[in-house]
């Protein structure tokens, strides 16, 4: 089988490059950078930047390939793109989504595949549903071979997932302050169930939808079936660097009001309980099934960091951010408190 997989280098596509490669696939990654990793190594690479279509073609040219994904289409304007770089050239086109997409406010707790799509609530939500909605006029018009994939939250080994912390590189900075006894913010009472799933059964799941005839015209999320609270997930956070976190709970709305730019990833995403029904992809791929428990998964990643201090990178912006919100709302919340005894 010939893949190609745009990007192929982030935390959730890296692990599905490395189970391709294990599992005899002739995988080729396109990407702007030069530098190869080793997980990748076996896969052909083509440098070339997707949003270049011109460029794009140039290093395509002559090549057909079994599977295209693309990790890194975000806009409508990315589907067009690619629509016109691939139509006629692949057997199937598997456009990764994002399960932040379904219906905000749920009216179930259990999500489906078949729950509707509608966040309000952020905008990169809505980008990835009005790709979905433009993917399935491509196939309902013109036979365009789509597959769907709405991961959630997804971590490896680099990341820990925590939903009031700094990301990208500076993900210890939520377990420094855990370290230092300085208090950590969990939304609302922190009871809200979560599911976070380990890239390495990410990849079992989404490897198995490569190449697969029967899953062309349908979506997929690809999940653990382990659910924890947030109090959960930071206590055994906690007990993994040896503390018990100093959790404080503060409303979603009141962080929202303070600090705007959050209204997406916790009203639109984290801050709401997520049940996820992973029948569908069980039916697809037989052989899928999530093993990583969390406490195992979080202790790898802490390893990681362990074997290299200059990883700890600690977001000092997003401390002082965290430390004013707490200042505000332990003081307003004494503040009312002492209204009510005066009244």
């Amino acid at each position: 089988m010939n893949v190609l997989f745009i990007g192929g280098t982030g935390i959730v596509s890296s692990a599905c490059t490395r189970l391709a490669l294990q599992r005899g696939i002739r995988l080729t990654l396109l990407r702007r950078g030069k530098h190869a990793a080793d997980w990748a190594a076996g896969a052909e690479t083509l440098h070339a930047d997707i949003n270049d279509p011109p460029a794009v073609a140039r290093a395509l040219q002559g090549r057909r390939f079994d599977v295209v994904v693309n990790w890194i289409a975000f806009t409508q304007a990315d589907i067009e793109r690619d629509l016109a770089l691939f139509r006629g050239l692949t057997r199937q086109y598997i456009f990764i989504s994002s399960a932040s997409a379904y219906q905000k406010p749920a009216t179930d707790y259990l999500i489906t595949e078949s729950t509707p799509l509608a966040n309000p609530h952020w905008d990169y939500s809505r980008n990835k549903i009005a790709c979905e909605e433009r993917l399935l006029k491509a196939y309902r018009d013109e036979g365009f071979p789509i597959t769907i994939v709405r991961p959630s939250l997804t971590y490896g080994e680099t990341l820990i997932p925590l939903v009031i912390n700094s990301w990208a590189e500076r993900s210890y900075t939520v377990v420094d302050r855990m370290l230092k006894g300085k208090k950590v913010i969990v939304p609302g009472d922190g009871s809200s169930l979560w599911v976070i799933t380990h890239d390495s059964d990410f990849a079992k799941g989404f490897v198995g939808l490569l190449g697969h005839e029967q899953s062309i015209g349908h979506a997929f999320h690809i999940t653990t079936d382990e659910v924890l609270s947030w109090n959960q997930l930071y206590r055994i956070v906690g007990t993994a660097v040896g503390v018990e976190p100093r959790i404080v709970h503060i409303p979603s709305d009141f962080m929202v009001a303070c600090l705007p730019d959050m209204e997406g990833t916790l009203v639109g995403d984290k801050a709401v309980s997520v049940v996820f029904d992973n029948s569908k992809i069980k039916r697809f791929v037989p052989d899928y099934v999530a093993t990583m428990r969390f406490a195992q998964g979080i202790r790898q990643s802490l390893a990681w960091f362990d074997a290299d201090p200059a990883r700890k990178l600690i977001d000092s912006e997003a401390n002082a951010t965290w430390d004013k919100l707490i200042d505000n709302y332990e003081r307003g919340l004494q503040e009312a408190v002492a209204s009510f005894q005066r009244s």
